[in-house]
């Protein structure tokens, strides 16, 4: 933790002596902060030039999209808080020369779009709008909460038969424990924070989880399902990932893969690898995509 954190930290400990109820409401507005905001790397700068950009308005903002190849398929791509759609870079090269068109977007207060308080709303609202326009789409593939994100329009407004998530959990609650686990929150501090998310998206315990628990309310039973995660992510640990993939017995592969991260999951050989393999040819494909050799030497396969 940095000492901007580490101070943070103690200033919310303190105040929670005194009243959780307040240091609740200053900890839900740490936890939606989106800045600084990631510029374009080197790396995928070739492929953000060489999109398509859009502007669609989204709940009073104006979201700039994009748009790569021209194949008959369309693959959406969902990008994570605190990130933009040209960290899919990689995967978006290796979907086109696969024949697939692909579609993103920048949500609020994230890239190209303009800023304002956001939350996973705008996400869904944004993926809904490309639909009208771009859909239906052959897969959704989601990175950390676009993750969450992708598996909530998979189980409502979005049907589609493969869901994709990165470095992504089933619902909400683990993202608020993180946070609470990284200031040391004390646990009515932190049951102040997810009240009160809940009620910034207009929810409670149980509408919050029929609408964003997706191990609790799994993917329709037609949907396939691959998840993604980096053993030693300390941003998320894999433990609710794991929850998902066992939520969905059967019809999910869960590739774990070690030494990438968060983030840098998105580029590593093995996510390009099984993510192409599974939006071409669903969970049969995956397994054929990643030798054994290179399975066990790199990362654990679980196909339960």
């Amino acid at each position: 933790m940095s000492t901007l954190s580490t101070f943070v930290g103690r200033s919310l400990r303190a105040i929670a002596v005194v009243s959780p109820a307040l240091a609740g409401r200053i900890a839900l507005r740490l936890f939606f902060v989106t800045t600084p905001r990631i510029g374009v790397s080197p790396a995928d700068a070739a492929s953000d030039l060489a999109a398509e950009r859009m502007r669609f308005p989204v709940r009073g903002r104006e979201i700039i999209g994009y748009a790569w190849g021209s194949g008959e398929r369309t693959v959406l791509l969902i990008h994570g808080w605190r990130g933009r759609a040209s960290q899919f870079a990689p995967l978006i090269r290796e979907l086109i020369a696969e024949g697939f068109r692909v579609v993103s977007f920048d949500a609020p207060a994230h890239g190209r779009s303009s800023g304002g308080p956001t939350d996973m709303r705008d996400w869904i609202a944004a993926a809904e709008t490309l639909q009208q326009s771009h859909g239906p789409f052959h897969a959704v593939v989601g990175h950390s909460m676009g993750g969450l994100a992708a598996l909530t329009l998979a189980r409502s407004s979005m049907p589609t038969g493969l869901v994709a998530v990165i470095s992504a959990v089933g619902h909400p609650d683990p993202y608020i424990a993180e946070f609470a686990k990284d200031f040391g929150l004390n646990p009515r501090t932190a049951a102040q924070v997810k009240t009160r998310f809940q009620a910034r998206l207009h929810e409670d315990e149980a509408s919050a989880a029929r609408r964003y628990d997706a191990v609790t309310h799994p993917l329709p039973p037609e949907t396939e399902l691959l998840v993604v995660h980096d053993r030693y992510d300390r941003r998320m640990p894999d433990t609710d990932a794991r929850r998902l993939h066992a939520a969905h017995d059967g019809r999910s592969r869960m590739v774990r893969t070690s030494g990438f991260g968060h983030t840098r999951v998105l580029a590593a050989d093995v996510t390009l690898d099984a993510v192409t393999a599974f939006v071409t040819g669903g969970l049969s494909a995956v397994a054929d995509a990643l030798p054994v050799d290179e399975v066990e030497s790199e990362m654990a396969f679980d196909s339960r």
